[in-house]
């Protein structure tokens, strides 16, 4: 981070203390408008540990049976940041039983007296739209029970954070931390009596942010499917607060919303998950479906690229490829240098994945999973297909540079089902090679065909070929085609090494084969999944071997077994041990 960035950063976290104590300025509002509606549903499991007092928070584990949310030493900034979001309170909700209100209470309570006078991390403007947002939808659940002195924090409370959106929203990130500080600006200023006012600029800004940052494809420049699904649900959640109160939605939110369903629905697997790109995971299990449902959008036909995805279906297959350059400038902090990589559902259950966002478990984590080996696709010599700018060690703010500037597309119809073909120039620089990928999936969604292609596109490539061939001393350049599996999956390597056999938990056998060019092998792998302890173990498929001429070609098929019997299974083979 550049000494500018860090002293932007030190000027917004102070502008931010101080409307914050301005904040407390301002008087109590009498109480709802009208009777608020819980829109957020959270993990009736994930409330039940937290009733036991196990905080499970960016990846962290920590046991407070008996010390209070507030009084805990945050392990990281991640930490705090989800306490002070309060999103929590979606699973304690859940629960609903007494003893999860007596901790929810506790909590928010405790958070008024420890830093409801404009202290603590948590009055950042994306941090104070959740809180209050989560506020406001369980008041119900909240407020029972409480006494008047309660009451009227709770609602003075409110009524500061409302003011403080009010004025540091513009502070917001561009993207979801904005939407996230203008959405819980409007809901206030709806709910709350005598804060009607703040919910009109509150629209109007909402309004253009939807125009700036939602594409005419329905996409945002972060290509995050989990971010874009976070986004569209705010902007669901908005226009039902305002027909709640019978006021209609701004055209440009209306036209977001219809740009965003379609994008979203081709944004998912069979299994009603999103795929896994770009720092996104599956998204909380349920939330795609109800923001879509409450949409009122229809589905409709797509064959076009969505947010830069490609999407092929069949049956009860669904194959996801990432067939764009990565995000730029800003937008590209959190991206993963994925151009080509792909990820495969059948039915209910993922096969082929990516390894996914590592940013819970530490910067090396992040790093790890950002990088092209950790997608289900072809890299050159372990080199990634964009690469990390060099910033200052431990920052998190480290932008992807130097990937593929040209990423051409076509889809076509097939003899037997629809083909996809997809290249990029992210080796070109180095290696003077273009990665082409075609990828075509039967219309009875029983096999997935491929092909990669290494070649040089012209002859400056070829010079650079020569002296990437002369620098490896004319043994040719090394790839690998990995194909990351979902810890799910039971993976064996056949005894001739020309196939390898899959099994997944519903009993299917899918089968992958190749055309005979380079060597087939099993290697451990793991699967970053947010709201875990520790990274899982899994296995991944690596196709590996060595670029000798201007052109090389591999071919490869992933097939459901017609009889299981010939699928070859080794059941006392080593598991990779992960700490």
């Amino acid at each position: 981070m550049s000494n500018s960035d860090k002293m932007a950063n030190r000027w917004t976290r102070f502008q931010n203390r101080l409307y914050a104590r301005l904040s407390q300025r301002r008087k109590a509002v009498s109480g709802f408008v009208g009777q608020p509606e819980p829109r957020t549903v959270g993990s009736f499991a994930r409330g039940r540990q937290l009733v036991a007092g196990n905080l499970l928070f960016a990846g962290y584990l920590v046991e407070a049976d008996d010390t209070d949310l507030w009084d805990v030493v945050a392990p990281s900034q991640d930490f705090d940041d989800e306490r002070h979001g309060f999103i929590w309170l979606d699973d304690l909700a859940a629960v609903g039983d007494m003893r999860a209100r007596e901790k929810a209470q506790r909590w928010v309570w405790g958070w008024i007296a420890a830093h409801g006078r404009g202290k603590g991390p948590g009055w950042a403007p994306d941090l104070t739209g959740r809180r209050v947002t989560r506020w406001i939808n369980h008041a119900q659940f909240l407020l029972r029970g409480t006494d008047k002195a309660q009451s009227k924090a709770f609602f003075r409370s409110l009524s500061q954070q409302t003011w403080f959106l009010s004025k540091r929203w513009t502070a917001a990130t561009p993207g979801l931390p904005r939407f996230e500080a203008l959405a819980g600006l409007v809901q206030a200023g709806l709910a709350l009596e005598g804060l009607e006012q703040m919910a009109d600029p509150a629209l109007r800004a909402l309004a253009r942010e939807c125009d700036r940052q939602i594409d005419a494809e329905g996409g945002i420049s972060t290509r995050n499917p989990e971010e874009l699904l976070e986004v569209f649900t705010l902007l669901s959640w908005t226009s039902a607060a305002l027909s709640e109160v019978g006021r209609g939605t701004p055209a440009s939110q209306t036209e977001a919303i219809k740009r965003i369903a379609p994008t979203l629905r081709n944004l998912r697997h069979a299994d009603g998950a999103l795929a896994r790109f770009h720092g996104g995971g599956r998204g909380l299990e349920g939330r795609l479906d109800q923001a879509l449902a409450q949409s009122g959008i229809k589905p409709q036909q797509h064959s076009d690229l969505s947010m830069g995805y490609a999407r092929l279906a069949a049956s009860r297959t669904t194959v996801l490829v990432d067939a764009s350059a990565p995000p730029k400038g800003a937008a590209s902090y959190n991206a993963h240098a994925s151009t080509l990589a792909i990820e495969l559902t059948s039915g209910r259950r993922p096969l082929i994945v990516n390894c996914g966002s590592g940013g819970s478990f530490g910067q090396d984590w992040r790093r790890a999973g950002r990088a092209t080996p950790s997608h289900s696709t072809l890299s050159v010599d372990g080199y990634s297909s964009a690469r990390l700018a060099e910033v200052a060690k431990g920052s998190s703010q480290e932008a992807l540079v130097d990937g593929p500037k040209d990423v051409p597309v076509d889809f076509e119809d097939a003899f037997e089902g629809t083909r996809f073909m997809v290249g990029h120039d992210g080796y070109a620089k180095v290696f003077g090679l273009t990665h082409a990928r075609t990828l075509e999936l039967r219309f009875d969604g029983r096999e997935l065909v491929g092909e990669d292609i290494l070649l040089t596109a012209t002859d400056k490539a070829k010079r650079q070929f020569d002296r990437a061939m002369d620098g490896a001393g004319l043994k040719g350049i090394a790839f690998d085609i990995r194909f990351h599996l979902h810890p799910d999956v039971d993976a064996a390597l056949d005894l001739g090494g020309a196939a390898v056999s899959m099994a997944l938990k519903s009993g299917e056998i899918w089968v992958l084969r190749h055309d005979g060019f380079g060597k087939l092998s099993v290697e451990p792998s793991v699967y970053l999944e947010k709201g875990r302890l520790k990274p899982r173990a899994t296995k991944q498929i690596v196709l590996s071997g060595r670029a000798m001429e201007y052109a090389t070609r591999i071919r490869w098929t992933l097939s459901k077994a017609q009889d299981t019997a010939f699928a070859v299974r080794d059941t006392h083979r080593d598991e990779p041990v992960f700490d």
